[in-house]
């Protein structure tokens, strides 16, 4: 929605009328994500992409039709192993499409939810063409769906309606500015990622350092974990080798829904920072949240390697996936997460 952001105040500002398609549903592999989204204007201006491309023409002219006055419809492409070559799939796939004039009132509070950075869902009957925008707190089953993180369809009552998760991207939270911080940082800014690092050293944690954290903070742990609120969306990783730093951080971090924290170091550093933490009164099934050494098993050596590893793992465990072998997987291949 983000990446469409720009277009659709830009023409809701002139006024013209908006239709808009996202994929709500795909089966094998499929050229766009569930929650993807293509808006056309009344003038015939497009924005966003629901294909790469392949299926684009016949969804534009489904809105345009829509925008004629026509109903709201729900569309399905089976995508041709030749046609999903040409846009950089293995193998074809499905994808429903829903297409409708979305009401305008609810679509300006939509886009100051994505502006802002907020977290909502929006309900989409799929029978009747109902929609509702739910903000976080004021549902139960909206909130467990943003927990969730990803778009689905849903059948409350038997009814089809596609929820559609809306959030901030995932935060990437790193205390300990040294070399592998930057690198963990440019990883995932090139995921779209929001990257944080603190360090109490000063010196250490410059912009000249850190040219790829969105945010540097200048704290020790306690205050950091209390700057940053790390949250279900939050990745928490802790590259300082130095009990005064580790413990505090990982205690503060265990006490954070944050959904993965790593800790660098050997298996023997890993052994005595758990005794550090046991006695700093962590219960010890609290400890099986930390995964130390972190990183899937990759063979890194540099800082760069180290970072590709961790970050792997991050994601493995943001999908909920060991993070083997594909060619050893009998699964789907994409996981379905914001």
């Amino acid at each position: 929605m983000k990446e469409i952001l720009s277009e659709l105040e830009r023409w809701r500002a002139r006024g013209d009328r908006i239709a808009m398609a996202r994929v709500i549903a795909t089966r094998r592999s499929a050229p766009r994500p569930i929650g993807s989204k293509l808006i056309v204007s009344g003038t015939g201006e497009l924005a966003g992409s629901v294909s790469g491309g392949c299926v684009e023409s016949e969804v534009v002219e489904a809105a345009r039709e829509v925008l004629a006055g026509g109903e709201p419809r729900l569309l399905t492409y089976g995508i041709s192993d030749d046609l999903a070559l040409s846009v950089g799939l293995p193998c074809g796939g499905e994808i429903d499409v829903w297409v409708d004039e979305p009401d305008p009132e609810l679509l300006q509070r939509l886009a100051a939810v994505v502006r802002d950075e907020g977290r909502a869902v929006h309900f989409l009957d799929l029978d009747d063409g109902a929609e509702r925008l739910v903000l976080e707190g004021d549902d139960d089953v909206a909130d467990e769906l943003i927990r969730s993180g990803h778009s689905k369809v849903v059948e409350p009552g038997g009814r089809r309606v596609f929820a559609d998760v809306f959030g901030p991207p995932p935060r990437l939270f790193v205390y300990g500015a040294v070399d592998t911080a930057d690198s963990l940082c440019a990883s995932a800014r090139a995921l779209g990622w929001h990257t944080i690092v603190a360090d109490a050293r000063g010196r250490f944690a410059t912009r000249e350092r850190l040219p790829n954290a969105d945010e540097i903070i200048v704290a020790w742990p306690e205050e950091a974990v209390a700057q940053t609120k790390p949250d279900h969306a939050t990745a928490i990783v802790v590259l300082t080798h130095d009990d005064k730093f580790d413990v505090p951080l990982l205690v503060g971090a265990l006490a954070s829904e944050a959904y993965y924290i790593g800790a660098l170091g050997s298996r023997r550093n890993q052994e005595r920072r758990r005794e550090r933490l046991l006695e700093a009164g962590v219960d010890e099934s609290e400890l099986d949240r930390i995964s130390g050494p972190a990183g899937l098993d990759i063979g890194a050596h540099t800082p760069a390697e180290t970072a590709v590893s961790m970050l792997a793992e991050i994601m493995a465990v943001r999908a909920g996936r060991d993070g083997g072998r594909l060619k050893e997987s009998s699964g789907r291949i994409h996981a379905d997460v914001g």
